[in-house]
């Protein structure tokens, strides 16, 4: 069970060193301290933050049911050593693309899409558009993240049933804690500028470690699920 739990673990770490989220995030506090009380803005954090996390735990549980319903057990060997060429790649599109060129923190995303989510990020005035805007974000990131959550669903499926809540719990608690770390800095009396600034300072150390995790996960699952299989 413990390789299992581990593996949820480790995914959801390395989720939570993607940016997007973030990012959006960002854009909101920006958006919003502009036009609300803080109070005001501190409620469209938290459904932002809610949203993000509930389609997270949403697409786990979908995708511990798709593999159930494909394999009626965890993947095979084969089809983990697969999941692990995978992970390999995203690792280095991280340290490749993720972040595009110049003293920015600006992300692989499509103009058209990053457009589209600052928009979007402007015009959340209300819990319900927050809400929404979280999910839209953790929805983006699925090209890096999905990975990870098949990953995560596929470990789920091998622990026990009393557990497996608890686990999509675990790991969508952790693909958020950056984004509820953010909301209590901010609370603390950090400004975005502040945050942002250290986004920039330290995003090439950030890029390394999240292409590091993904390279980590990928060995934890040769070695653990794989090769002793």
């Amino acid at each position: 069970m413990k390789p299992d739990l581990y593996t949820v673990i480790l995914a959801g770490l390395v989720h939570a060193t993607l940016q997007l989220g973030v990012g959006t995030l960002l854009l909101l506090y920006h958006a919003s301290l502009g036009k609300h009380v803080r109070r005001k803005t501190r409620e469209l954090v938290t459904n932002y933050i809610l949203g993000n996390g509930f389609l997270t735990a949403l697409a786990v549980a979908g995708a511990g049911f798709i593999i159930y319903i494909v394999c009626q057990r965890p993947m095979n060997p084969a089809m983990l050593t697969i999941v692990v060429g995978v992970l390999v790649g995203l690792a280095v599109s991280v340290w490749a693309f993720y972040y595009r060129m110049g003293k920015s923190t600006e992300l692989w995303l499509p103009k058209s899409i990053a457009n589209f989510i600052n928009r979007r990020a402007k015009l959340s005035d209300s819990n319900t558009e927050a809400f929404s805007l979280g999910m839209l974000a953790c929805f983006a990131e699925f090209p890096f993240t999905l990975i990870l959550i098949l990953v995560t669903a596929n470990s789920i499926l091998a622990l026990p049933q009393a557990l497996q809540i608890l686990a999509i719990a675990i790991y969508a608690l952790l693909s958020v804690l950056p984004l509820a770390i953010m909301r209590i800095v901010v609370r603390k009396g950090q400004t975005v500028v502040d945050i942002q600034r250290w986004r920039i300072k330290n995003k090439n150390f950030i890029r390394v470690i999240s292409g590091i995790g993904f390279m980590v996960l990928a060995g934890f699952l040769l070695v653990f699920k794989i090769l002793g299989a």
